[in-house]
């Protein structure tokens, strides 16, 4: 088992910045690929930004050059650092872990976050 906590979320005008972290627990959590997800009321959860143990990285080419993944083996803590927000980046934000090698769909995660809400106003 794998229990996801996020926080982070918040309120903030176009062109600022957030930073969301999630803290992940449990005994096989190193095993697996780590994402962010996103899903805006009314429309699908779509992946963000996943990342492998040893640092591998993959982003939607709708957050590419303004996103960043990260995570602290140490803290057992997952990051992703939002710069240049727009009101489309606008959604509920979750972390989400699975053995997906790193692609971005929901299906290939097995446990998942409560979320944090990312508002962007323009």
């Amino acid at each position: 088992q794998v229990q996801l906590v996020e926080s982070g979320g918040g309120s903030v005008q176009a062109g600022g910045s957030l930073r969301l972290s999630c803290a992940a627990s449990g005994s096989t959590y190193s095993s697996y690929w780590m994402a962010w997800f996103r899903q805006a009321p009314g429309k699908e959860r779509e992946g963000v930004a996943s990342i492998a143990e040893r640092g591998t990285t993959k982003y939607a080419d709708s957050v590419k050059g303004r996103f960043s993944i990260s995570q602290d083996n140490a803290k057992n803590t997952l990051y992703l650092q939002m710069n240049t927000l727009k009101p489309e980046d606008t959604a509920m934000y979750y972390c989400a872990a699975g053995r997906s090698w790193g692609w971005l769909l929901p299906h290939l995660y097995d446990y998942w976050g409560q979320g944090t809400q990312v508002t962007v106003s323009s």
